[in-house]
């Protein structure tokens, strides 16, 4: 659960994020959105170019049905265990900075396994940092991640995903400590 204060994303005296099904309770609304955005990653994912466009237009493809605001940028500020993401006011700028490293990084092709790791983790890292989302941020992240991977010629094996050792690396990538997201990176790629 986010932390936010004075959050125009739920319904009043409530921190159930406000939905196209009118849901109100929170386990009904997980519920709906592990099912709907599941079934969404199974169909063909937009087109793109690998920019925050695309990212955006993943976010909605999965969470179209779901809520009104699917693909746009979050206007409030939230945090997750008391530490803040990205303002809403620097977004656009921060996602524009990350995406134009990437393409200068060539979208992360012609690379070893290791340095493919090491450069996938650092992307992911600071994407998550900028929490461009209001929800949804997880799932649109690992779903354009897998995108990215497969067009760099390292495509992932996400059977081989393990959640809890995936959040954690991602909770240390926020703190700085990238080291054990590229591990896991490196466990996925085929």
């Amino acid at each position: 659960m986010y932390d936010a204060v004075e959050d125009p994303y739920t319904y009043e005296n409530s921190t159930v994020l406000m939905n196209k099904l009118g849901l109100q309770s929170q386990a009904e609304l997980d519920a709906f959105e592990t099912e709907i955005s599941s079934a969404r990653a199974e169909e063909p994912l937009p087109d793109g170019t690998l920019d925050f466009a695309h990212y955006k237009a993943i976010h909605h493809h999965l969470f179209q049905d779901v809520y009104e605001w699917a693909g746009q940028v979050r206007t409030v500020r939230i945090s997750k265990g008391g530490n803040p993401f990205c303002f809403p006011e620097n977004i656009e700028g921060q996602a524009a900075k990350l995406f134009d490293d990437l393409k200068m990084d060539n979208y992360l092709r012609r690379l070893d396994t290791a340095r493919f790791s090491i450069k996938a983790a650092h992307f992911l890292a600071e994407l998550n940092a900028i929490h461009a989302f209001r929800e949804g941020n997880g799932r649109s992240q690992l779903t354009f991640f897998a995108l990215l991977a497969d067009r760099a010629a390292h495509p992932l094996n996400l059977d081989r995903l393990e959640p809890k050792a995936m959040l954690a690396a991602m909770i240390a990538s926020f703190n700085g400590d990238e080291h054990a997201l590229s591990e896991v990176i490196e466990g996925l790629v085929d």
